[in-house]
């Protein structure tokens, strides 16, 4: 498939603002059940919650570059009955909304106890909406996912692996951001975070190496037989099918060689994976906000060549007709 970057930034930003919520939140749980000490600096969940918010309105900014009629947008939402597409264009929203009332409500203090837990933890609006951000996050991801994992005849894409890889990757990248935040603020959480980090960045890479060995594996369901509907077993194409340049050779083939999008995978392991990692590691004995800063504008520009290759990997049936012979 031919990558589009507003698609990509759509995605990779998303999934990091998505991810920075799911770190902020983990926090106050850990604290809020005295699973680690009692964290008082407010202004963390407010300017977090504000970069989280700000990231996925980017993102959003960067998915209209994609439409041929951006005034046109709200009619996507129209059809969410069949389709994971209207489905991420109301969650998204949500998202946005519900991680603003998250940061609203400890940039106005609304900490009292709305009631007590039997254990005699307090729960308060911000625990609530925390609670009501993270459904919508994880919605969010699951439409954004399955936008690309429900179609069948993408069998790159169509895995279970497709949506897990969204949750990872975007998780871990939030992760990462949160660990730099909590650095810069001097909050007393890098560790806290940075190893967190480290823990999902291990395993989006796990899940991802798992995705690329399956699609390596792939047995394609079409072949030049089924492309032109002919049953011969003696098919020879001349000609790539398309006497000059086309929609079809444009959106649903990448036009790059193979050594280059070779090249992505190997680029995007390191820089969206193991170097992140490795400042990730540094940063939990040195307090230094530009460390994990560093494993956060490195792990971005992985996670960009990641979702190029996500985007690339996946061979659209019509390319055996249109691209056999070009």
């Amino acid at each position: 498939m031919h990558p589009a970057f507003s698609v990509i930034f759509l995605t990779t930003l998303i999934g990091a603002g998505q991810g920075l919520f799911l770190a902020l939140f983990t926090g106050q749980i850990f604290s809020q059940f005295k699973m680690m000490p009692a964290q008082h600096d407010v202004n963390f969940f407010i300017w977090g919650s504000a970069l989280a918010i700000l990231l996925l309105c980017v993102g959003l900014l960067a998915s209209f570059f994609h439409l041929g009629h951006p005034e046109r947008a709200w009619r996507t939402a129209t059809k969410w009955r069949t389709s994971w597409l209207s489905r991420e264009v109301i969650a998204l929203p949500a998202a946005i909304v519900t991680i603003a009332a998250y940061g609203a409500a400890h940039y106005f203090g609304w900490t009292a106890p709305i009631f007590t837990m039997p254990g005699g933890t307090g729960i308060d609006a911000t625990l609530l909406l925390g609670l009501a951000a993270t459904v919508a996050t994880y919605a969010l991801f699951i439409c954004t996912g399955m936008i690309y994992g429900c179609i069948k005849f993408l069998q790159e894409w169509h895995t279970p692996l497709t949506v897990i890889n969204f949750i990872l990757l975007g998780t871990a990248s939030g992760f990462t951001v949160a660990t730099a935040l909590s650095a810069y603020l001097q909050t007393g959480l890098v560790s806290f975070y940075a190893n967190w980090a480290i823990l999902f960045t291990v395993a989006a890479l796990i899940f991802r190496i798992a995705s690329m060995v399956r699609n390596r594996n792939i047995n394609p369901k079409s072949d030049l037989r089924s492309a032109i509907g002919i049953n011969h077993n003696n098919i020879r194409q001349m000609a790539q099918g398309s006497m000059g340049g086309s929609f079809n050779t444009r959106e649903y083939f990448h036009g790059k060689s193979k050594s280059f999008v070779k090249s992505i995978k190997y680029i995007f392991l390191v820089l969206a994976f193991l170097i992140p990692i490795l400042f990730l590691v540094l940063s939990l004995n040195n307090p230094a906000y530009f460390i994990p800063l560093i494993a956060v504008a490195v792990q971005y520009v992985g996670l960009i060549a990641e979702r190029w290759y996500f985007f690339a990997d996946a061979n659209h049936p019509q390319n055996l007709y249109y691209q056999q012979i070009s």
